[in-house]
């Protein structure tokens, strides 16, 4: 039986107030750096209340499309302020704590089999990583393919074929959890400290030390503002 008739969802007030936001920016052509209008205003202009604006830029935070600067407004991080749909939202942010358990897991061992069973090939591979994700950083982007391919190469250093099936199995969740990181403020400088801490250890032949420096890292990924957010399910009543 199709669901295409199943009764419409009503859209949340924020997340209207979303919408228009990102018409806002593109009618005005802001770019990253640019200043949104400030809370009250945009309430006014709206004709919303205060609530529902500042439920409105939390979830861009959490995308990481602005940035609310404490006394000083909020300003765009990103060209555009085109977020994701609310509901995707809710839904990552319900798989994710399992994603991070399982990337705990199973890279913490990987990273101790590295430092086991690596060689010079598989080392070559993470500096390799490394350079490409200082690139991206240095040229303003967030790392995410140099993070892809460090962590690729760890998984390949630990010469474990069932081990790499298994993060094979669950590595689009992987790259969620990754890009959910990598646009913290701050995330991609201290990520590539980390992974450097993790190859120093790997390069040492200290499995107990690798082991370490990944677990810390993997749960710095997990600190993510979107695990902090607490979504506002109401919605308008229905037509009367």
């Amino acid at each position: 039986m199709t669901d295409a008739l199943r009764p419409m969802a009503k859209q949340r007030l924020y997340e209207q107030v979303l919408e228009r936001l990102r018409q806002y920016a593109a009618e005005g052509g802001l770019r990253a750096g640019d200043r949104l209008p400030p809370e009250r205003d945009l309430a006014q202009r709206l004709g919303v209340s205060r609530a529902s604006v500042k439920q409105a830029i939390v979830v861009l935070e959490v995308q990481g499309l602005v940035e609310a600067r404490h006394g000083g407004g909020t300003y765009l991080v990103r060209d555009s302020l085109d977020a994701e749909p609310v509901e995707r939202m809710v839904e990552r942010r319900r798989r994710l704590p399992d994603v991070l358990e399982a990337r705990e897991a199973l890279e913490t061992k990987l990273a101790e089999l590295a430092a086991e069973r690596r060689t010079e090939d598989d080392l070559a591979a993470m500096r390799s990583a490394l350079d490409r994700m200082t690139e991206e950083i240095g040229q303003g982007g967030h790392g995410v393919e140099g993070d892809r391919l460090f962590h690729a190469a760890v998984t390949a250093a630990a010469h474990s074929g069932l081990l790499a099936e298994f993060m094979r199995s669950i590595a689009e969740q992987i790259a969620e959890s990754r890009t959910e990181s990598l646009r913290q403020p701050g995330r991609p400088s201290r990520s590539l400290s980390q992974h450097r801490a993790i190859l120093d250890a790997i390069a040492a032949g200290q499995p107990r030390r690798a082991a370490a420096a990944m677990r810390r890292h993997v749960r710095t990924v997990a600190k993510v503002r979107l695990l902090d957010w607490e979504p506002d399910d109401s919605r308008p009543p229905d037509d009367a």
